[in-house]
């Protein structure tokens, strides 16, 4: 993608007001739009900020949630509100394009979703929302190019696994230095557990969330960190869930302890949480939830550069194998017989350079057994064999199919092979799993030597294994495309000096990766 302006782009991202409260040129806004007149609402309406999401060459949503008090429910007004919105060329909005109402309902938690159509492609735009006389941050977001366009350069941050109590989301801080043109965010966004007294940060109530409420509030206190803040309001993101959104491990609707959570207060967990993410997620209206069921997994695409395929590896799995030969069950699935259906014909129809496939879950091997025999996380791709390798059988004939996922709290950098059996199998693909941004705290490096270097060669497709927190970025070229593992020293801190920790290299037309 065409990069923004360097002097508009500096501009925005080093004017903290731009991004953490009310700008100056937010105030200069003077009301063009016909005004209901209604109840004044609290002081503090747009305290979680703006974000945008999901971009289309001639559209973006636009989000934003009312809430004056965003761990206590939101503390507004039982009635519908009237928030207007505005879309512009430049961020003092003297060239406004687009502009509209919407209502934000208490049935979504005073949430907005606007889906904007209209725009130019492979463009930035400047956007702000306005309700009872309060005005919101200023947002910086930016649409796909052109479907025709093959050329250009997209620039992706991949991010996952945000443990509040761990430490802070000092990753961010880099990422919105980096200036990418998208935020991949591939699961873990907030976590279920219980407030630690041990923890960096606590989190809020006394329990695991169950309910809307709580998983409102939940999403509501990570929604209030100020680089997460930033960081939603400098770029647009694409985001899917993996499990700590609702309960860790679980597999459709089966809870990680069934003996503890029966089947009917699942479904009430499953939609609680649902509704509660889309509510903070700038995503479309075809993600409002349907009782315990959201759509997901979806396609966008960057041109003719790069298809991005978004999948949902929860809500349609197979309980999760407890053994090897659960492992290589034939009937057990990840995807569930309609989304492989979508996925394998968008991969094998697309007229795309590079086919990405967003993962939550990693697909590549990982045998955690030192010497003779196998030992796997069931969880993973792993737990679902017989699945995947048709799946990697499928990939042979795919056009630079690339992986990116998350989970492991790790980078973990690796070839797909053909089969995972025989290391000496054609490779067909390459997968980048991106560290977490906070979970897991500081690394023990010491430790996780001692773990992990043994099981090395056992896992040969392995290119880079490394347990500091951070994200990975890639810039995507029709040749090729290069990432950097960008790690902090610290997340014990809210700002810590982040370095380039490895660089990898894709070529096109050369399944696999390669260090540099």
């Amino acid at each position: 993608m065409e990069r923004t302006n360097s002097t508009d782009r500096r501009r925005f991202l080093t004017t903290g007001a731009a991004v953490l409260g009310a700008t100056a040129a937010a105030q200069l806004w003077l009301p063009q739009v016909a005004q209901t007149i209604e109840p004044p609402l609290p002081h503090g309406v747009f305290s979680l900020g703006v974000a945008s999401g999901d971009p289309l060459p001639d559209g973006i949503v636009l989000w934003t949630r009312l809430a004056p008090k965003p761990l206590s429910g939101g503390g507004m007004p039982d009635r519908a509100v009237t928030v207007q919105w505005e879309v512009a060329e430049d961020e003092r909005f003297k060239g406004i394009v687009r502009r509209g109402t919407a209502r934000a309902v208490p049935g979504l938690a005073h949430s907005v979703h606007v889906d904007v159509r209209g725009l130019r492609p492979d463009r930035a735009y400047w956007y702000r929302f306005r309700t009872g006389g309060q005005i919101s941050p200023v947002g910086r977001t930016r649409t796909a190019p052109d479907p025709q366009r093959s050329g250009g350069r997209l620039r992706v941050a991949l991010a996952s696994c945000q443990n509040w109590q761990h430490g802070y989301f000092t990753p961010y801080a880099d990422m919105l230095h980096q200036d990418p043109d998208v935020v991949l965010f591939v699961g873990d966004y907030i976590y279920e557990g219980r407030p630690s007294s041990t923890a960096v940060r606590r989190h809020e109530s006394a329990d695991e969330p169950y309910t809307l409420v709580q998983y409102r509030n939940r999403h509501a206190q990570y929604r209030t960190d100020p680089l997460l803040v930033a960081m939603h309001a400098a770029a647009p993101w694409v985001v899917t869930f993996d499990d700590h959104e609702v309960d860790n491990d679980f597999a459709g609707e089966v809870p990680q302890d069934p003996d503890k959570q029966s089947h009917r207060a699942f479904v009430a967990r499953l939609t609680a949480a649902y509704q509660a993410y889309y509510e903070h997620m700038p995503v479309r209206t075809s993600a409002v939830p349907n009782g315990p069921r959201i759509q997901m997994y979806r396609r966008l695409e960057f041109g003719r550069l790069a298809r991005l395929n978004v999948l949902d590896t929860r809500q349609f799995r197979t309980d999760q194998a407890t053994s090897q030969k659960g492992a290589r069950n034939p009937s057990a699935t990840m995807l569930g017989a309609r989304q492989k259906r979508w996925l394998l014909d968008g991969l094998h129809r697309s007229p795309a350079q590079w086919n990405l496939i967003a993962s939550q879950i990693m697909m590549a091997e990982t045998d955690l057994q030192v010497g003779p025999g196998k030992l796997w996380y069931y969880d993973a791709w792993d737990g679902y064999q017989a699945e995947r390798n048709a799946f990697l059988k499928e990939l042979a004939t795919v056009r630079n199919p690339v992986v990116l996922s998350g989970d492991r709290h790790m980078t973990m950098v690796s070839d797909l092979r053909r089969d995972f059996a025989d290391p000496r199998s054609a490779v067909v693909g390459a997968e980048f799993v991106g560290t977490s941004v906070s979970s897991g705290g500081d690394p023990d490096l010491k430790a996780f030597h001692r773990d992990w270097d043994p099981r090395k060669a056992d896992n040969p497709h392995w290119k880079l294994i490394d347990t500091h927190r951070g994200y990975h970025l890639f810039d995507i070229r029709h040749d090729g495309i290069d990432a950097q593992v960008r790690v902090p020293s610290t997340v014990l801190r809210p700002r810590s000096a982040s370095r380039t920790f490895a660089r990898l290299r894709v070529e096109a037309g050369k399944p696999g990766v390669r260090r540099v």
